[in-house]
Order: structure tokens, then sequence, then C-alpha cells
């Protein structure tokens, strides 16, 4: 059963029906209570909120039809007295409130007035269901518990090592000496990246990342990129590298793009097998009619990503094996090709391995047409 509309509190302003809504089209929770304190609106939100019927809330006392305590097993409307309390109160601030059953809501509520400091003509409470906010803190707990995991290992590592250098210095040799620094430089690296991801994962989620976007060559990037690889070990013939010309100019951060190539390419060597395949063309783009994209696709011929994954593959703390890492690198890349305009998807490539592929857009900048 659907709520009913409820009345303009005062004529100086449109009530909901003016407006043309309904007060279940709203997406929170909407209680209100006449100067009497009895129930004259309740929405379909506030029923799927509370599990109680409009037809059961309709005409009840709003203490019984919506009895909310607080952390403590307070009754909350004894403790406020919207009705009976200070004239001069106009709302009550947000707070976790519980229903019966302990299942918790956040309430605020607002009191109507014909005058200031005059009798309360209509008690306006707003409830939300908590379970966004909960995703939330897990999201956060779980981010604090990967990073303290991360950061354990090797800062345990430079804190042994120091110490053993600094108490026994002329014990060692002077390759022994060497190989402990080295060890204690990589883990130094690696906090120093976690550190860089976080910071990245904190602009992406506050939409404050920010590109410094320049003319990019992205078949020198790829370049670039491989030729570290092979540096540290990796066979030159693993790489086949396909530029399909010409390529349309891309501007983009050149910081940032390199981020993400380091990212899919370190992933396609360390979890997938075989032949790492880079094809770098232009796409027609699907924002601008005519116009053209820039698109880059990295697969390999490992096992590939179970279908199952694919879906959470771009979300925090995913990971493909077993072989370390955050699980915070494919979050950061999406977070990076969409804050430049672009896509990222993830599929199975013709060889049955993993396939990235991301598109940017690669119009000038708007103060440069």
């Amino acid at each position: 059963m659907r709520g009913v509309l409820c009345p303009p509190a005062a004529p100086a302003g449109p009530g909901l029906g003016e407006l043309g809504l309904d007060p279940d089209d709203l997406p929170d929770g909407l209680v209100v209570a006449d100067e009497s304190g009895r129930v004259i609106c309740f929405n379909a939100a506030a029923a799927r909120i509370t599990a109680v019927r409009p037809a059961d809330a309709l005409g009840a006392p709003i203490e019984r039809a919506l009895p909310l305590e607080d952390l403590e097993g307070r009754r909350w409307w004894q403790l406020t007295d919207p009705y009976g309390g200070l004239t001069i109160r106009v709302a009550q601030p947000e707070r976790n409130l519980l229903l019966p059953g302990g299942r918790e809501v956040l309430v605020s509520a607002r009191y109507l007035r014909s005058r200031p400091t005059g009798p309360l003509r209509r008690l306006v409470v707003s409830l939300r269901d908590t379970e966004a906010r909960r995703r939330t803190e897990r999201s956060h707990a779980e981010l604090i518990a990967t990073v303290a995991h991360e950061l354990r290992s090797p800062l345990t590592s430079v804190k042994g090592f120091t110490a053993t250098l600094l108490a026994k210095w002329e014990r060692f040799t002077d390759d022994q000496k060497r190989l402990m620094l080295e060890t204690v430089d990589a883990d130094a690296n690696r906090v120093t990246r976690l550190i860089a991801e976080l910071l990245d994962i904190s602009r992406i989620d506050s939409g404050r990342l920010e590109l410094r976007r320049q003319p990019v060559d992205i078949g020198a990037a790829v370049g670039r990129h491989i030729q570290a690889h092979v540096a540290a070990g990796q066979d030159a013939d693993r790489f086949l590298v396909r530029l399909q010309h010409p390529l349309p100019d891309l501007w983009a951060d050149p910081d940032k793009i390199d981020q993400v190539l380091s990212n899919l390419l370190e992933n396609a060597v360390r979890h997938g097998e075989g032949t790492v395949t880079i094809d770098v063309a232009p796409s027609p783009s699907l924002r601008v009619r005519g116009a053209t994209d820039t698109a880059v696709t990295v697969s390999d011929e490992g096992s590939g990503i179970p279908e199952e994954s694919m879906s959470r593959v771009f979300t925090r703390f995913w990971r493909g094996s077993k072989r370390g890492g955050t699980g915070l690198g494919l979050y950061i890349v999406k977070g990076i090709v969409e804050a430049h305009g672009g896509t990222i998807t993830v599929g199975r490539a013709a060889s049955g391995g993993a396939q990235f592929r991301f598109t940017l857009p690669v119009g000038a900048p708007a103060y440069l047409q």
C-alpha cells in the first residue's frame, strides 16, 4: 500500500504535490506527523526500512508507528520530546537509532512551526538505511587491514637488516653488506609504491585526481616498459607489439599513462603465460560522432580470468592469483582511465588468456582548440 501525499506545512512554499512528486518516489524514508503527533505520511521507503505497513502507521501516534531507541536503549521520542520540548528547536541532526529487533537506521528530523517559537505543526522525519554506510566502513576496514599487512613485511625486513648492520658492521664482508642494503632499498621502494597507491585511491575516490595533459607518444611509452621488463630479465621474444599507423595525436598525462601501462604489463607478465601482445590502434569514438580514440589492448596466453570473476576485476583488493600484490592496481588503473574520459574492459583473448583493453579520447585540451 502506498503512503498518502503529505500536505504542505505552510502556504509559503510548494508541497510535494505541487512539485509533481509523490512521497513514494523519494529515495529516503519519509514520515510526517501532524500537530497532534499522529502520522499523516508514511512513504514506501519508510515501509521498506521499518517493515511497517503504511496502513498500520497512518493515523497512529508517531511514537507507536516509529518506536525508535538510541544505542543505549532509551526511547528517542521521550528524550527529544518534539511536541513538549523547547520551542526554539527546529531540527534533530542525523544520528544512528534502533528499530525493534535491533535494526539500525539513520534518522534526522525537522520541526515545522507556523511562527518562530510557535507550536509544532508538522514533525518531518527522514529515515535512511545504514547498509551503504556499513559497506563503506567495511571497505575502509579492509583497506586498513591490507595496508597494515603489506607494510608489516617490508618494514620488519628494513628494521632487521639495519639493526643487524649497525650492531655487527665489522663482521660482514662488503658483498654481504651490499646484499643487505639492496634488500633494504627494495623494501623501501615497496613501501613507497604502497603509499603512492593509497594517495591515488584517495584522489580517485574524492574526484581530485589531477591530470597534466600533454602530447603522449603511446607507442614509445609501450616500448619503454617492454625494455624495462627485458632489462629485469624477461626474454625480449615474449613481447609482441603491433602499432597500427597512423595513430591520432593523444593528449594525456604521461605519468598516469605510464602507471596504467606498467600495471597492465606487469599483470600480464606475472600472472599470464606465453607471449604478451600489445596492440595500439585508432578506434572510433563512442562519445563523439566522427572522432577517433586511441585503443590499447594487452593480452597474454595464460589461463585467463574466470568468467565469474570478471565483474570484480576492477574492484579494490581483487587478486587474480596468490602471487602477491595489494589488489589495488586495477582499481587505480580504472580510475586513471576514466579520469581521462576513457573506458577500460576485461575479457578473454583469442589465445584464451586475459585481455585488457582501454581507450583514451585524443582531442587536445579545450584551451588549445
